[in-house]
Protein backbone atom coordinates (compact mmCIF):
# COMPACT_ATOMS: atom_id res chain seq x y z
CA UNK A 1 0.00 0.00 0.00
CA UNK A 2 1.33 3.36 -0.59
CA UNK A 3 1.30 4.92 2.67
CA UNK A 4 2.03 8.60 1.06
CA UNK A 5 -0.68 8.90 -1.02
CA UNK A 6 -3.33 7.27 1.25
CA UNK A 7 -1.83 10.07 3.95
CA UNK A 8 -2.13 12.75 1.17
CA UNK A 9 -5.81 11.45 0.58
CA UNK A 10 -6.72 12.00 4.22
CA UNK A 11 -5.45 14.97 4.43
CA UNK A 12 -7.28 16.71 1.55
CA UNK A 13 -10.86 14.66 3.49
CA UNK A 14 -9.98 16.19 6.75
CA UNK A 15 -9.59 19.69 4.94
CA UNK A 16 -12.80 19.49 3.14
CA UNK A 17 -14.71 17.79 6.53
CA UNK A 18 -13.25 20.48 8.62
CA UNK A 19 -15.14 22.91 6.77
CA UNK A 20 -18.01 21.11 7.79
CA UNK A 21 -17.24 20.65 11.17
CA UNK A 22 -16.46 24.05 11.80
CA UNK A 23 -19.69 25.66 10.09
CA UNK A 24 -21.31 23.28 12.41
CA UNK A 25 -19.88 24.11 15.72
CA UNK A 26 -17.52 21.32 16.50
CA UNK A 27 -14.23 21.10 16.65
CA UNK A 28 -13.92 23.00 19.93
CA UNK A 29 -11.47 22.83 22.73
CA UNK A 30 -11.69 21.42 25.86
CA UNK A 31 -8.01 22.57 27.45
CA UNK A 32 -6.14 21.31 30.19
CA UNK A 33 -7.14 21.16 33.37
CA UNK A 34 -5.23 21.73 36.88
CA UNK A 35 -4.42 17.87 37.99
CA UNK A 36 -3.36 15.73 35.05
CA UNK A 37 -3.18 11.97 34.64
CA UNK A 38 -1.22 9.57 32.25
CA UNK A 39 -3.16 6.97 31.23
CA UNK A 40 -0.95 4.67 28.74
CA UNK A 41 -3.80 2.28 27.08
CA UNK A 42 -2.67 -1.11 26.04
CA UNK A 43 1.54 -0.65 25.70
CA UNK A 44 2.34 -3.94 26.65
CA UNK A 45 4.44 -6.73 25.10
CA UNK A 46 1.26 -8.56 22.87
CA UNK A 47 1.11 -5.04 21.19
CA UNK A 48 4.44 -3.54 21.47
CA UNK A 49 6.60 -6.09 20.03
CA UNK A 50 6.68 -8.56 16.91
CA UNK A 51 4.91 -11.66 16.50
CA UNK A 52 1.53 -11.48 18.15
CA UNK A 53 -2.62 -11.13 16.24
CA UNK A 54 -2.02 -7.60 18.26
CA UNK A 55 0.71 -6.69 17.55
CA UNK A 56 0.64 -2.78 15.62
CA UNK A 57 3.02 -0.94 13.59
CA UNK A 58 6.60 -1.41 14.90
CA UNK A 59 8.02 1.25 12.97
CA UNK A 60 5.63 3.91 14.60
CA UNK A 61 6.15 2.08 17.99
CA UNK A 62 9.64 1.71 18.27
CA UNK A 63 10.49 5.61 16.28
CA UNK A 64 7.53 7.13 17.95
CA UNK A 65 5.20 6.03 20.41
CA UNK A 66 8.07 4.22 22.94
CA UNK A 67 10.32 7.68 22.79
CA UNK A 68 7.37 9.82 23.31
CA UNK A 69 6.23 7.64 26.19
CA UNK A 70 9.71 8.08 27.55
CA UNK A 71 9.85 11.24 27.55
CA UNK A 72 6.09 11.90 28.78
CA UNK A 73 6.85 9.18 31.59
CA UNK A 74 9.90 11.37 32.67
CA UNK A 75 8.29 14.54 32.78
CA UNK A 76 5.42 12.57 34.83
CA UNK A 77 7.68 11.15 37.49
CA UNK A 78 9.63 14.66 37.77
CA UNK A 79 6.44 16.11 38.49
CA UNK A 80 5.22 13.37 40.69
CA UNK A 81 2.09 13.05 38.26
CA UNK A 82 -0.38 10.42 38.33
CA UNK A 83 0.35 7.63 35.70
CA UNK A 84 -1.59 4.19 35.38
CA UNK A 85 -0.31 1.39 32.87
CA UNK A 86 -3.68 -0.42 31.28
CA UNK A 87 -3.22 -3.92 29.79
CA UNK A 88 -5.78 -6.44 29.16
CA UNK A 89 -5.42 -10.76 29.22
CA UNK A 90 -7.90 -13.46 30.27
CA UNK A 91 -8.13 -15.98 32.88
CA UNK A 92 -10.11 -18.16 31.29
CA UNK A 93 -9.20 -18.15 26.94
CA UNK A 94 -11.69 -21.23 26.12
CA UNK A 95 -14.11 -19.77 23.32
CA UNK A 96 -16.46 -23.03 24.01
CA UNK A 97 -16.67 -22.10 28.24
CA UNK A 98 -19.55 -19.89 28.47
CA UNK A 99 -18.01 -19.04 31.82
CA UNK A 100 -15.07 -17.43 30.42
CA UNK A 101 -13.61 -13.75 31.24
CA UNK A 102 -13.90 -12.78 27.86
CA UNK A 103 -17.88 -11.73 27.21
CA UNK A 104 -18.77 -11.77 23.95
CA UNK A 105 -15.59 -10.20 22.41
CA UNK A 106 -14.49 -13.46 21.30
CA UNK A 107 -16.59 -13.87 18.47
CA UNK A 108 -14.64 -10.79 17.03
CA UNK A 109 -11.06 -10.45 18.03
CA UNK A 110 -8.35 -13.11 19.13
CA UNK A 111 -8.53 -12.64 22.52
CA UNK A 112 -7.32 -15.64 23.47
CA UNK A 113 -3.77 -14.56 21.76
CA UNK A 114 -3.36 -12.78 24.95
CA UNK A 115 -3.46 -15.33 28.59
CA UNK A 116 -3.60 -14.51 31.67
CA UNK A 117 -0.77 -17.26 31.91
CA UNK A 118 1.66 -15.96 29.95
CA UNK A 119 3.13 -12.79 32.30
CA UNK A 120 5.14 -12.01 29.33
CA UNK A 121 2.04 -11.41 26.95
CA UNK A 122 0.21 -8.83 29.15
CA UNK A 123 3.07 -7.24 30.91
CA UNK A 124 4.18 -3.69 30.09
CA UNK A 125 7.31 -3.33 27.42
CA UNK A 126 10.14 -2.92 29.58
CA UNK A 127 11.29 0.28 27.73
CA UNK A 128 8.64 1.89 29.59
CA UNK A 129 8.11 -0.18 32.38
CA UNK A 130 6.33 1.01 35.76
CA UNK A 131 7.99 2.08 38.60
CA UNK A 132 6.77 2.05 42.15
CA UNK A 133 3.95 4.13 42.67
CA UNK A 134 2.16 4.03 39.20
CA UNK A 135 -0.73 1.34 38.88
CA UNK A 136 -0.82 -1.74 36.49
CA UNK A 137 -4.76 -1.95 36.24
CA UNK A 138 -5.52 -4.70 33.72
CA UNK A 139 -8.95 -4.38 32.10
CA UNK A 140 -11.15 -7.23 30.10
CA UNK A 141 -13.31 -4.97 27.49
CA UNK A 142 -11.85 -1.92 25.13
CA UNK A 143 -12.14 1.17 27.20
CA UNK A 144 -9.88 1.19 30.35
CA UNK A 145 -13.20 2.46 32.07
CA UNK A 146 -15.48 0.17 31.28
CA UNK A 147 -16.25 -2.38 34.37
CA UNK A 148 -12.64 -0.93 36.46
CA UNK A 149 -11.80 1.12 39.03
CA UNK A 150 -10.30 3.66 37.07
CA UNK A 151 -12.05 6.52 37.43
CA UNK A 152 -12.66 6.75 41.01
CA UNK A 153 -9.21 6.10 41.16
CA UNK A 154 -8.78 8.93 39.53
CA UNK A 155 -11.64 11.28 41.05
CA UNK A 156 -9.46 9.95 44.55
CA UNK A 157 -6.30 11.28 43.10
CA UNK A 158 -7.83 14.53 42.49
CA UNK A 159 -7.77 14.32 38.71
CA UNK A 160 -9.27 16.54 36.07
CA UNK A 161 -7.24 15.67 32.97
CA UNK A 162 -5.98 12.79 31.26
CA UNK A 163 -3.47 12.79 28.58
CA UNK A 164 -4.19 9.61 26.78
CA UNK A 165 -1.31 7.27 25.13
CA UNK A 166 -1.33 3.28 23.48
CA UNK A 167 -3.05 1.28 21.04
CA UNK A 168 -5.45 0.77 19.25
CA UNK A 169 -6.81 4.07 18.05
CA UNK A 170 -9.55 2.23 16.42
CA UNK A 171 -10.65 0.49 19.75
CA UNK A 172 -9.19 0.69 23.37
CA UNK A 173 -7.76 4.31 23.10
CA UNK A 174 -10.92 5.46 21.17
CA UNK A 175 -13.17 3.82 23.61
CA UNK A 176 -11.30 5.43 26.32
CA UNK A 177 -11.32 8.70 25.26
CA UNK A 178 -14.85 8.83 24.63
CA UNK A 179 -15.11 7.20 28.20
CA UNK A 180 -12.77 9.96 29.97
CA UNK A 181 -15.26 12.27 28.77
CA UNK A 182 -18.44 10.63 29.91
CA UNK A 183 -17.25 10.57 32.91
CA UNK A 184 -16.25 13.95 33.35
CA UNK A 185 -12.43 14.32 32.57
CA UNK A 186 -10.63 16.83 30.29
CA UNK A 187 -9.66 14.41 27.57
CA UNK A 188 -6.16 14.86 25.91
CA UNK A 189 -5.07 12.30 23.30
CA UNK A 190 -1.20 12.78 22.55
CA UNK A 191 -0.62 12.69 18.48
CA UNK A 192 2.57 10.42 18.15
CA UNK A 193 2.15 8.16 21.23
CA UNK A 194 -1.01 6.54 19.52
CA UNK A 195 -0.89 3.60 17.42
CA UNK A 196 -2.99 0.93 15.17
CA UNK A 197 -2.19 -1.91 13.18
CA UNK A 198 -3.83 -0.53 10.30
CA UNK A 199 -2.60 2.10 7.72
CA UNK A 200 -4.40 5.24 8.24
CA UNK A 201 -6.33 4.18 11.27
CA UNK A 202 -4.91 6.48 13.63
CA UNK A 203 -5.15 9.52 11.47
CA UNK A 204 -8.59 9.27 10.87
CA UNK A 205 -9.65 8.33 14.45
CA UNK A 206 -7.03 11.16 15.65
CA UNK A 207 -8.93 13.76 13.49
CA UNK A 208 -12.44 12.83 14.29
CA UNK A 209 -11.67 12.45 17.96
CA UNK A 210 -10.23 16.02 17.86
CA UNK A 211 -13.52 17.51 16.43
CA UNK A 212 -15.61 15.38 18.65
CA UNK A 213 -14.07 14.14 22.26
CA UNK A 214 -10.78 15.59 22.93
CA UNK A 215 -7.96 17.58 21.97
CA UNK A 216 -5.00 16.56 19.76
CA UNK A 217 -2.08 17.32 21.46
CA UNK A 218 1.66 17.08 20.30
CA UNK A 219 4.40 15.21 22.51
CA UNK A 220 6.16 18.72 23.07
CA UNK A 221 2.53 20.39 24.06
CA UNK A 222 2.04 17.80 26.90
CA UNK A 223 5.22 17.53 28.27
CA UNK A 224 5.15 21.15 28.63
CA UNK A 225 2.33 21.14 30.59
CA UNK A 226 3.59 18.34 32.59
CA UNK A 227 6.22 20.56 33.22
CA UNK A 228 4.37 23.57 34.05
CA UNK A 229 0.87 22.67 34.88
CA UNK A 230 -0.02 26.30 36.07
CA UNK A 231 0.58 27.95 32.94
CA UNK A 232 -1.92 25.81 31.13
CA UNK A 233 -4.72 25.77 33.51
CA UNK A 234 -7.78 26.08 32.08
CA UNK A 235 -6.55 26.45 28.55
CA UNK A 236 -9.23 26.65 26.01
CA UNK A 237 -9.96 28.91 23.42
Amino acid sequence: MDIENLDAMLQKAFDESSKIYQSRGFQRRIGFGRKPALISVDLANAWTRPGNPFTCDMQKMDKEIIPGMQRLLEACRKNGHVVVHVTTAYQNTDRNDPHNDMGMWHHKIPVEAVSLADEDLWAIDSRIAPIQGEWVMMKKRASAFSGTPLAGYLRGCGVDTVLVTGVTATACVRTTICDGLADGFRTIAVKECIGDRVPGAVAWNLYDIDAKFADVETVDTCVNYLNNVEGFNDRRS
